[in-house]
């Protein structure tokens, strides 16, 4: 072993692990050197779950970088000649309707993001593994990507650590824990170890988990929380003796018992000769904190390795014996079974990327194995390229607010997830049930008495629709459908499509305080926003103005999307709820990397928003402020912001609209908020509930959403979202952004799609809620990009003004025509789309209004 060194560019703390050595890996394929990798154990691990983990691959998630990041890593192990492609079976038992809809729903993300999954019959799926038995399932999904890092990722991770050490890029310390993080003017500098202090340019946290522990050194914490999984091994099973296998049919997952099941092939092989079956606790799930994990020396088998009482898993290992009696024939394995901590995260996601409280100290935490590889370069493409090819908002670790780090929120939101593992299924639109109430509006207890229908964003409480408005649904009733299809109405309130109705004839208010917003203040904050945004906010001009803007990164492509309010002495950034905490956490950031002074404070509990649109909303607005001359056209022209009087109450008014209906935003201070609401409802104006703005008329206007529509795998001319003229100032992406412009066009552009036909084949007309594939109809293929990028729809809603579901989708530029018919499919089904706008094509726009998110 090489000296300890006390200097280098890169501390990985947990290398010992699947991702710490993948980090590793792609550091030095990226071009870094001198990386020197600690691990509290041995290495690779002998105490973490890469050293027990089932090692099994399926590309079956809902969003694409997951799935990327899936796909990524099975190629990665089957490179090194390092996995089993032996194909993965999900069967769905008789009666079990919504996990057929799930499997259904699983072949559309596979079409939309690149899987091969598809449905097999019950008697498919018994040919493939012939141990099920055939009367218990109604049919099953099939993956002939899914397989097994043989022998281990364990060994894996070993293969990468000798490999780095070999080529000199990396030293190596096993059972060297971390002990404190060095510290300097806001920046991490070093490691501390018993063996000695480490200084470093970047400390990368791989300790899986013990994260948190590492993280509570920076003064933050992870929200992530190791929890039990039991594994269990009956045998001895030597069906595959003598074939040198390591698994020998293919995988099975019962989820419906939230169970799995898979041999462990050739007895002669390194856990051969046995049938694994794995379960997820529904109910009681045991999670531990990371302080609370046992030392190697006081634990029986090891830290992440407890014990497992039988009874806590009869009745799930009852049921998956009906399924499998092969697991009642071979005898128990007691000894060689126990409950492994994996881990589970408040939102699904893992906790990557750069500390909150730190800069150069990064975090890749709460990464299954089968996501290791694909993990472990999108960290280390962000470290040494600034970006990911893939966009990586859903696992940013800035993407949480402060509420969302405290050690109640934590356990409470991972509880609920650890439940979900695997069942039941978790609906799109599905609300959490724990952590509610977080953050409510003034108004709240007057949407309560309306009856709100609530969902939370950003830990607000937002009302998509009101019980007191379903009076309305006699009058719209020939409009708005009933939704006979129970997945297509779960979470959704039919009475939001008749305030929608309402609000177009006559006038409504919508409750918006879910809006993030920051105040940049100082001396230096037109130039941080000048050169953060692609629009121009500097100049005198544009002082009293609201500017709908966007954020690219380095290559050009849309990073965020927001307005700016330019005030006297400072900037305003609103924003949305689930964006706003990255885009602060960047232009902290980036004022630092700039040298810029300049104060940034989140101030999104101080003020509220409401917002007043319709035919009648001038009006009716009219009749509560001090001044209604105020609000004629001539006096308050569109992108205006100025300020009113209602019920005493000071008021910013900004005329804008995100639903296609003339009216204003009104921001106010928090505590003003209630005598605005009241002050116009005592007028009589529809409450309406946030539904019609964040999703209906939202689409009927053509209007893009970030995190959605919106993000760094296209650009501002794709989105049609680019100005006129390109600014002269320099700002973020601009000379990749005029590189762009000059292109004849591009290789994509946003459309917008509407459903031709919309029943299924049972005669029920769907109303689509999640992501639909988009193929070409001749060929039924997936369409695909000069860019490699796929076709797939960003958002998708009904508009009952139009009558029509519609989606938003990028689609190659040679299906960019207007009346193009293409497919989607829905749930597995086909159904026909047309293109009915390229780019910004708004179907319902009464008064011609700009975009704006």
């Amino acid at each position: 072993m090489s000296s300890f060194p006390n200097r280098a560019k890169v501390v990985i703390v947990g290398l010992g692990g699947i991702v710490g050595a993948s980090v590793a890996h792609h550091l030095i394929e990226n071009g870094w050197d001198d990386i020197v990798g600690i691990d509290k154990s041995a290495v690779p691990t002998d105490i973490g779950s890469t050293g027990h983990a089932s090692d099994f691959c399926f590309a079956t998630s809902h969003d694409l970088l997951s799935t990327w990041s899936t796909m990524y890593s099975m190629d990665f192990y089957e490179k090194m000649g390092r996995y089993s492609r032996i194909g993965g079976i999900e069967v769905c038992r008789k009666g079990d309707d919504d996990r057929l809809t799930e499997l259904k729903r699983r072949c559309d993300s596979g079409r939309a993001f690149g899987s091969n999954v598809r449905m097999i019959t019950a008697a498919e799926a018994k040919e493939k593994f012939p141990l099920l038995e055939e009367d218990q399932i109604e049919c099953a999904m099939w993956d002939p990507d899914a397989g097994l890092v043989v022998p281990r990722s364990q060994a894996v991770a070993g293969e990468l650590i000798d490999a780095a050490e070999k080529s000199g890029k990396l030293k190596v310390f096993a059972n060297t824990p971390a002990l404190e993080l060095i510290t300097e003017n806001g920046r991490v500098t070093g490691v501390k170890t018993h063996r000695g202090t480490i200084m470093a340019d970047y400390v990368v946290v791989c300790a899986g988990l013990w994260g948190r522990l590492i993280a509570e050194m920076a003064g933050e914490d992870l929200p992530v929380m190791p929890v039990d999984h039991p594994l269990t091994f009956f045998g001895p099973y030597d069906e595959f003796a003598g074939t040198g296998l390591e698994i020998g049919r293919p995988l099975l997952r019962d989820q419906g018992n939230s169970a799995y099941m898979r041999d462990t092939g050739d007895p002669a092989t390194t856990e051969g000769g046995q049938m694994e079956w794995g379960y997820y606790y529904e109910k009681d799930v045991r999670m531990v904190h990371p302080r609370d994990i046992l030392e190697k020396e006081e634990a029986r088998m090891g830290p992440s390795m407890r014990d497992l009482v039988l009874e806590d898993v009869i009745e799930p290992l009852e049921k998956a014996m009906e399924l499998t009696p092969i697991l009642a024939e071979l005898g128990f394995n007691e000894g060689h079974s126990f409950n492994g901590l994996l881990q589970t995260t408040t939102d699904g996601g893992p906790s990557m990327g750069e500390s909150r409280k730190l800069r150069g100290l990064w975090y890749a935490v709460a990464i299954w194995v089968k996501d290791g590889p694909g993990m472990g370069k999108l960290i280390a493409d962000w470290m040494t390229k600034g970006r990911t090819d893939v966009d990586h908002n859903g696992i940013d670790y800035a993407r949480f607010n402060d509420y969302q780090l405290t050690e109640d929120y934590i356990w409470g939101r991972c509880e609920e997830t650890a439940a979900k593992i695997y069942n039941p299924p978790v609906h799109p639109r599905e609300p959490f049930a724990n952590a509610r109430g977080i953050r409510r509006s003034p108004f709240y207890e007057r949407e309560v008495e309306l009856g709100g229908y609530f969902m939370e964003l950003g830990g607000w409480e937002r009302a998509h629709g009101y019980a007191a408005n379903e009076h309305l649904l006699e009058k719209y009733a020939d409009q708005v459908p009933v939704r006979e299809a129970e997945w297509d109405n779960r979470h959704f309130w039919r009475v939001s499509n008749a305030e929608q109705l309402e609000m177009s004839a006559d006038c409504g208010i919508i409750n918006l305080s879910h809006f993030h917003m920051t105040d940049i203040s100082g001396p230096d904050h037109v130039a941080l926003m000048e050169y953060l945004c692609a629009a121009k906010i500097g100049g005198d001009n544009m002082i009293g103005k609201g500017i709908y803007t966007h954020m690219l990164d380095d290559e050009g492509m849309v990073r965020a999307d927001f307005t700016v309010f330019r005030m006297e002495d400072r900037c305003r950034l609103v924003n949305g709820a689930d964006a706003g905490p990255r885009d602060l956490m960047c232009m902290k950031r980036m004022a630092q990397d700039r040298g810029l002074d300049v104060t940034i404070t989140d101030v999104t509990e101080d003020y509220t928003t409401v917002g007043i649109w319709g035919p009648n909303a001038r009006e009716n607005l009219k009749k509560v402020v001090a001044d209604p001359d105020m609000l004629d056209v001539e006096n308050f022209p569109f992108a205006a912001i100025k300020t009113i009087e209602i019920a005493g109450k000071k008021v910013s008014a900004f005329r804008i609209s995100y639903v296609g209906e003339q009216g204003w935003e009104l921001h106010m201070r928090y505590e003003d908020g209630l005598a605005v609401w009241d002050a116009l409802r005592a007028e009589g104006v529809l409450a309406v509930g946030v539904e019609t703005y964040a999703n209906s008329r939202r689409l009927e206007k053509s209007l893009r959403l970030q995190n959605a529509d919106l993000n760094t795998m296209y650009n501002l001319y794709e989105a049609d979202l680019s100005r006129p003229k390109v600014k002269e100032a320099e700002f973020r992406g601009k000379e990749k952004h005029l590189e762009y412009r000059a292109r004849d066009h591009q290789p994509a552009m946003l459309c917008t799609l509407v459903m031709k036909e919309h029943t299924d084949a049972n005669g029920v007309k769907r109303y689509p809620n999640t992501t639909l594939p988009v193929m070409d109809p001749e060929t039924g293929e997936v369409l695909i990009d000069e860019l490699g990028r796929r076709s797939f729809t960003s958002s998708v809603a009904f508009g009952p003004t139009v009558g029509k579901n519609i989606a938003l989708a990028y689609l190659p530029w040679d299906y960019c025509q207007v009346g193009r018919e293409l497919n989607v499919t829905y749930l597995d089904e086909t159904y026909p789309v047309e293109v009915a706008g390229v780019g910004y094509a708004p179907l319902y726009d009464p008064e011609n209004t700009k975009p704006r998110s």
